[in-house]
């Protein structure tokens, strides 16, 4: 069973994972970094994967690498018309303050972060894969289901992110593979993608048998959502079919997003953390914590008051988005908090921050109670990757765009009957017009949440929507510099 909170576990795993990761392929550094394992841990594949137990510590230690994509999410609201970067001057953390302005480079140190995270995890997958044959248990296919959708995952953030990128399938890279990677076409990596999300899809329960697993149904969103990205719109609507009714929707669209309302009815797959860990300290950030560091980014600087906690105020909200609400939306609360406002009411006191706004995201905003220990990195708030509006809208994106009007407004009133309480804002709208209706109420729907800025670019609508931007070159990030110094690898237009 996977469990996320269990220390013995915890600890087996970091063992495993301080082995297998005898080089960190993608780091700030000018060339690979060479790690000597100490005597204690030098478990390498040939004692390994000996027992089922072993496989199932090594899966542990692909899941983690999910908890490391804090930027991932942050990168699709700051580069976007949602919010601002903030913080507590225009040089602090200087790689969110280039993006939010559109004036990102190849060292921007929180891009370099994404890419090395990401193909940490696609390394962890492939080594899995590697070794899948050494031993037949019981639950072995279904396990690989889970890697083959693990794997999936991190190569659409970094196709999304970067566009044409290095792909292996075949093991592990190793230091002798320096110099010898190239960029495929995003096509070819799409393809892999929808493989192993086919994989998962025939290997994996409908059912999950711990929260944060991955299921079938899991797998089916997620390759919708590869669909709708390659313009793929009847695929995208036969694979989101089956996944309507399966889920609800809270009345409330502000509990899914308190610790209380997690792996709840609308969850379809979120990426877990917990507040249990001890912390370590900020030199072994992401890889010692289980909590969502991303958190404390989000809060009310110098705060004092009831029910929030302190933070850091980036990724503030803007009056624009604020007002793009119509009266009676529960989703504007629920997304934004009103700082001025909620601090009259509540007799609570703030500091502005760098381009302060007024409003903070209310979704992933620091709560008293929600964290202890290294504080600012054990928030136990899960990041949800995907839920059920997020089906819904896709579905109606998809049907819209490939000529089913009838069930895309169907979906899109679902969605907005939870939002209002009522069907006073049914769309009865059809055609273009009907398709714009459903990207703009992902904008509302999921606000805060990291979607905008890569919504926009698929949608054709970001040079119009986003200050700064310059067709041709921003769609996509630049590929870190030190990964063209190492591999040679060319790097996007414009960079």
């Amino acid at each position: 069973m996977l469990n996320f909170n269990n220390k013995k576990m915890k600890k087996t795993i970091n063992k495993f994972i301080l082995s297998i990761s005898l080089i960190f392929l993608f780091t700030g550094c000018d060339d690979y970094v060479d790690y000597e394992a100490s005597e204690n841990y030098q478990i390498v594949a040939d004692d390994y994967f000996k027992k089922p137990a072993d496989f199932e510590a090594a899966l542990v230690g692909v899941y983690d690498v999910l908890q490391w994509t804090l930027y991932n999410f942050m990168i699709g609201e700051i580069a976007s018309d949602n919010s601002l970067c903030g913080g507590e001057s225009a040089s602090d953390v200087l790689g969110l303050q280039q993006i939010d302005d559109m004036l990102h480079n190849p060292v921007n140190d929180q891009l370099s972060r994404i890419w090395q995270y990401m193909y940490e995890g696609v390394n962890r997958a492939n080594y899995m894969i590697e070794n899948k044959d050494l031993i037949d248990f019981p639950r072995k296919d279904e396990m690989y289901g889970e890697v083959h959708f693990l794997r999936a995952f991190f190569y659409f953030e970094l196709v999304k992110i970067y566009g044409d990128v290095p792909l292996f399938t075949n093991g592990r890279l190793t230091a002798g593979d320096s110099g010898t990677l190239t960029r495929v076409p995003k096509s070819e990596v799409y393809a892999v993608i929808e493989s192993d999300l086919n994989s998962a899809i025939s290997a994996l329960p409908a059912q999950k048998s711990t929260d944060g697993r991955a299921t079938s149904f899991t797998a089916h969103a997620l390759l919708g959502k590869v669909y709708l990205y390659q313009q793929k719109y009847a695929e995208a609507a036969n694979i989101l079919e089956p996944l309507v009714g399966l889920y609800t929707l809270p009345s409330d669209p502000g509990s899914v997003f308190l610790v209380s309302g997690e792996n709840g009815p609308e969850a379809v797959f979120e990426i877990q953390h917990s507040k249990e860990s001890n912390g370590w300290n900020w030199g072994w950030m992401p890889q010692s914590t289980e909590g969502n560091f991303g958190v404390i980014h989000h809060g009310i600087r110098g705060y004092s008051g009831p029910t929030y906690s302190s933070g850091w105020s980036f990724n503030v909200p803007t009056d624009e988005l604020h007002k793009a609400y119509m009266s009676g939306d529960k989703r504007r609360d629920a997304s934004i908090l009103d700082i001025v406002k909620w601090a009259d009411d509540n007799q609570a006191d703030y500091q502005e921050g760098y381009e302060h706004t007024g409003y903070f995201n209310n979704k992933y905003i620091p709560r008293q109670g929600y964290s202890k220990n290294t504080t600012e990195l054990n928030y136990e708030n899960n990041y949800r990757y995907i839920r059920y509006a997020d089906v819904l809208l896709m579905a109606a994106e998809a049907n819209s765009l490939s000529g089913n009007d009838v069930k895309a407004r169907d979906y899109l009133n679902l969605v907005r009957f939870r939002a209002y309480g009522n069907n006073s804002q049914d769309s009865s709208a059809s055609g273009s017009a009907l398709t714009q209706e459903i990207w703009d109420e992902r904008r509302l729907e999921f606000a805060g949440e990291g979607h905008r800025f890569f919504d926009l670019v698929r949608t054709g609508q970001a040079a119009d929507k986003i200050s700064g931007f310059v067709e041709g070159k921003h769609e996509v990030f630049p590929i870190p510099q030190t990964e063209i110094d190492v591999s040679n690898l060319t790097q996007n237009p414009g960079y």
